[in-house]
């Protein structure tokens, strides 16, 4: 999508923020769903949960492929796709977990996971940007139901080591309340560059509503009932600041990405596929950090790495401000992204890894879908405020005051990562998944 900005505003008759908007809201929708789709991955199953995803996005996908307009667009890429990616997500991640018992072959695994993400961030801008410039942006919504459904084939092989539950209860009133309130909260943000009034009217609203949902877990716990999400899933403190990291880390990752994207875009007027080159520096970054993860979890403390990663993006943060501001070359972007690409690449597997290492194989539903929505909240956040602030004034000046943002952030992220314990309580519970994270971590 960050390709094909001026491609979709012109064919739709709409606007940068229009676009925007699609990105956030698919964004704010599998932030919203994520943890009931972890949850409802206990009671109908991980492999059942994860092919009716990959349905439901690859019905998006040509919906919207045939969208007539920025409505519809929205209803087949924001909350079709959104749904189906908050449904396939959590399966992921908790079979990983599930399947590898330590930390070793869980990083390898999570490592092979995070470098095939590589591969696909680097190839899907150029993709997307060779499909968008020689056929069309919609040729390329089409090609996406085609993956999927090659993904739909070969998942036949997929065996779910743990015995769905039908009868397990699930909290419907959580689900809406907890959705409710993250809507409200980005939504909030993006009202930002229209109307402050609004702004702080849905900020507010959107805070009650997660006071409410509070309130309400509490009640169903203490009636010995099974809530959408237990409060003690917050009483980790490493698995508390691990997700946190992973909240700044996508933050950091969508919001350099729609920043550099709509900047060579719109201001710069390079095209789909110059855009999807000037990125492919930032995803080789990460992907030749993910291929590493193995070794670097067998070498360093999860810690370690995780403040490392913050140190290096940052700093290509603040290689990007300097060398784009002084040069108008292509090439200009590429020492940032490529630290930034490293950075990211570097600490994405070990949050991944302290979160879902902290609880044993009977939460892994809980916390897998509380991570993958904590960090898509995340991605929601990098794309709503530096969205908004570009949209206010499209020009270099805001560029670097996105950036600048991004830049503090990562600093944020630097902060919570040193606060990180150095050694990390090996879960209470039984189970496969229990080991805990080794001395050092």
């Amino acid at each position: 999508m960050n390709v094909m900005i001026n491609d979709i505003s012109h064919d739709l008759d709409t606007t940068v923020q229009g676009v925007q908007i699609t990105i956030t809201v698919f964004l704010l929708v599998m932030a919203a769903l994520m943890i009931p789709g972890g949850k409802l991955t206990d009671r109908y199953g991980r492999k059942r949960c994860f092919l009716v995803g990959l349905a439901v996005y690859g019905t998006g996908a040509l919906l919207s492929a045939a969208a007539p307009g920025l409505g519809v667009l929205i209803l087949g890429n924001s909350v079709l796709e959104g749904i189906g990616t908050a449904l396939l997500i959590p399966p992921v991640y908790i079979l990983t977990t599930l399947l590898f018992t330590d930390l070793t072959s869980r990083a390898r695994a999570f490592g092979v996971i995070m470098a095939a993400g590589g591969i696909g961030a680097a190839a899907g801008p150029l993709i997307g940007g060779l499909i968008t410039t020689a056929i069309s942006w919609r040729a390329a919504f089409v090609f996406q139901a085609l993956v999927i459904a090659l993904i739909i084939v070969l998942s036949r092989t997929i065996a779910d080591p743990v015995p769905p539950e039908p009868t397990r209860p699930f909290d419907i009133r959580g689900a809406v309340l907890s959705a409710g309130g993250l809507v409200l909260i980005v939504m909030g943000i993006l009202a930002a560059d229209d109307n402050i009034w609004l702004t702080l009217a849905l900020l507010g609203a959107g805070c009650l509503v997660l006071v409410w949902f509070t309130h309400v877990i509490r009640s169903e716990e203490r009636a010995g009932g099974e809530p959408l999400l237990s409060t003690s899933l917050f009483h980790n403190r490493a698995s508390n600041l691990g997700l946190i990291t992973q909240n700044i880390q996508w933050l950091l990752l969508m919001g350099t990405s729609f920043t550099v994207a709509t900047y060579l875009q719109v201001v710069r007027d390079r095209d789909a596929i110059e855009t999807g080159v000037i990125f492919t520096a930032a995803t080789l970054g990460l992907l030749a950090a993910s291929l590493t993860a193995e070794r670097l979890a067998a070498r360093r403390a999860q810690r370690t790495l995780i403040i490392a990663g913050f140190a290096l993006t940052g700093a290509g943060i603040g290689v990007l401000i300097a060398m784009v501001g002084g040069s108008s070359s292509n090439w200009a972007f590429a020492p940032g992204l490529l630290l930034i690409g490293l950075g990211l690449g570097v600490m994405l597997t070990p949050s991944v890894n302290v979160v879902q290492s902290a609880f044993p194989e009977s939460r892994q539903g809980e916390i897998s879908g509380l991570s993958r929505s904590v960090s898509n909240l995340g991605s929601s956040f990098g794309t709503a405020i530096a969205g908004t602030i570009l949209v206010a004034g499209l020009s270099d000046h805001a560029y670097l005051v996105a950036m600048g943002t991004l830049a503090f952030a990562a600093l944020a992220g630097l902060g919570t990562a040193l606060r990180m314990p150095r050694t990390a309580a090996t879960p209470a519970a039984s189970g496969p998944s229990a080991t805990g994270l080794r001395p050092g971590t």
